[in-house]
């Protein structure tokens, strides 16, 4: 056997992988194969079922992800020095266990597949911590900020969430990868969760800000407390029931290699998948860039736009554009010959060109400094832009789980969770660049959070600082497009598609009913081959 060069070694296939395993061991799967590729299998259960774990998941986010500081410092009232300390923490341990868990969740096999195990008891754990800890209020209701109990209290509930967090988002995001190696059955499954998350989550932000801001305003009779704890238990109703439902309803037919590489070999996996390793690339160069960690959108709707009830108006067109994006996913799969990757990269421009419009007309201190008319420009173009939306979320989530199925391809292997751990320690190192920019960014753009505190909208206040609010209306606007615009240049290069990508598909669908047959073949999988060689045997 010729010895492999270094090159070989570190960017070509493994040995016995879908791309340089004998043909003529695959042969016999042929037809089969590429029924398993072109064959829809999964049932309207099992696409509906992950849309409402997605929807759950959504609530949860929406709350920690742009809510969490406001609750800990004006709610449960804590100094912000603890709760920077509390984050730094439990900064160091994600950093440690991340590895961990996704080794873990590489090296699962067991009879109910790879990713179930872990979404019958992790969301119960996930939510449950989540719904504690945005109800810290009731329990501690008093406004010492260096209470030790609430300290200890959100100490414990963010220790006990991020440890779920990895042990439940891992499996669930990789989950409809081993569900079924039908592209459309993938592309319908990403389109519900789409729709679960963007309305679950837009609708339950349309209200729950207007609930924060009129009960600080003493409007209504509830505190911010109960409203969270509201929203949290909500979030943990349908995210556990979601998530329970999934494993129990939704099977496992991709067949998997029974004994993993080591772990040593699979950090360095991304270097053989060349898709892969471009968007990591362009992702890298662009990782120092910071909008300054700010929520520029709740500034640009509690300040700009004059508060939440007429912040409401301008959010209508979104809501609307979303419906009717559903209905143009199928156009949009046929655009440019059904071409992806044109498709994305015409989309992608689409953005970019209607983001900078509102962005640039609100530098004018006419525009920025009249409430209505900064809302109206917005709200235009931000429906224009949601018009594609469903297309691009379903096309790009399908682009993503075929760079996914390319490593497997050239490996052998589904690293899904150690995939990323050596290149998200490399991305350490451009943290401290990163905290330079947010810096920056909050120098330019002049925003003092107290400028508005307390106090409705006034139109003379965004008047007197519109140079401040035309960087913030900017920034709201426009603050991804450079590095969207750098991110896009590997879909030049990127051509996984026609031909070749059936090919491909049909060499891994191949491998993986080769390995059903030397191997424990599970039940689903046995059920999926019997149906394609019944299939196989009629007419075509």
């Amino acid at each position: 056997m010729a010895r492999k060069s270094f090159r070989e070694t570190v960017f070509g296939a493994e040995e016995n992988s879908a791309a340089t395993i004998d043909p003529a061991s695959l042969s016999r799967f042929q037809r089969i194969a590429a029924r398993m590729y072109h064959t829809p299998q999964l049932s309207p259960l099992e696409i509906g079922v992950p849309a409402i774990a997605r929807a759950g998941r959504q609530i949860s986010d929406m709350i920690n992800q742009g809510y969490r500081m406001y609750f800990f410092v004006s709610v449960l009232r804590i100094d912000v020095i603890y709760v920077t300390v509390i984050s730094s923490l439990l900064s160091v341990f994600n950093t440690l266990i991340r590895p961990v868990m996704g080794i873990a969740y590489d090296k699962t096999r067991t009879r109910w597949g790879k990713a179930r195990l872990y979404t019958v008891f992790a969301p119960a754990m996930y939510f449950g911590a989540t719904a504690l800890l945005f109800s810290g209020r009731l329990f501690f209701d008093n406004d010492i900020t260096d209470d030790p109990r609430k300290i200890l209290f959100i100490f414990a509930m963010q220790l006990i969430r991020d440890t779920f967090s990895l042990i439940y988002k891992i499996p669930t995001d990789n989950y409809v990868n081993l569900m079924s190696p039908n592209p459309q059955d993938r592309m319908a499954v990403g389109l519900w969760q789409t729709y679960a998350y963007k309305w679950g989550g837009d609708l339950l932000a349309a209200i729950f800000m207007p609930f924060l801001d009129f009960a600080r305003s003493g409007y209504i009779k509830v505190s911010q407390g109960v409203i969270f704890s509201g929203f949290g238990i909500i979030s943990a109703f349908i995210g556990t029931g979601g998530g329970v439902l999934m494993a129990w309803n939704c099977r496992e037919r991709i067949m998997l290699q029974p004994k993993p590489a080591p772990t040593t070999k699979i950090l360095f996996y991304i270097l053989k998948n060349k898709y892969a390793l471009r968007n990591y690339v362009a992702g890298f160069v662009t990782s120092w860039w910071s909008k300054g960690g700010y929520s520029w959108d709740v500034v640009t709707q509690l300040e700009i736009f004059g508060g939440v009830p007429r912040t409401w108006a301008w959010y209508i067109p979104r809501q609307l554009m979303q419906i009717v994006s559903l209905g143009l996913v199928e156009p949009f799969k046929k655009l440019f010959g059904g071409d992806f990757r044109k498709t994305i990269i015409f989309m992608r421009l689409w953005d970019m060109i209607l983001g900078s419009v509102p962005a640039f007309v609100g530098l004018s201190p006419n525009v920025i400094g009249s409430w209505w008319k900064a809302g109206l420009v917005f709200s235009i173009f931000d429906g224009l832009i949601v018009s594609n939306d469903a297309p691009s979320t379903v096309l790009e989530g399908e682009l993503n789980r075929e760079i996914d199925d390319y490593t497997e391809y050239m490996t052998g292997e589904r690293p899904d969770g150690s995939f990323g751990i050596l290149t998200s320690y490399v991305d350490k190192l451009i943290e401290p660049l990163k905290t330079l920019v947010t810096i920056w960014v909050f120098r330019w753009s002049g925003y003092d959070p107290n400028i508005a505190s307390n106090k409705r909208w006034v139109q003379d206040v965004v008047r007197e600082y519109s140079t401040m609010y035309s960087r913030v209306y900017f920034l709201y606007n426009v603050a991804n497009i450079l590095p969207d615009v750098v991110r896009m240049i590997p879909l030049f290069f990127y051509d996984l598609v026609g031909q070749k990508k059936a090919e491909i598909y049909e060499a891994l669908n191949e491998r993986r009913a080769l390995i059903a047959k030397t191997d424990t073949m599970s039940d689903e999988m046995a059920a999926m081959m019997e149906m394609m060689a019944e299939t196989n045997a009629k007419p075509a």
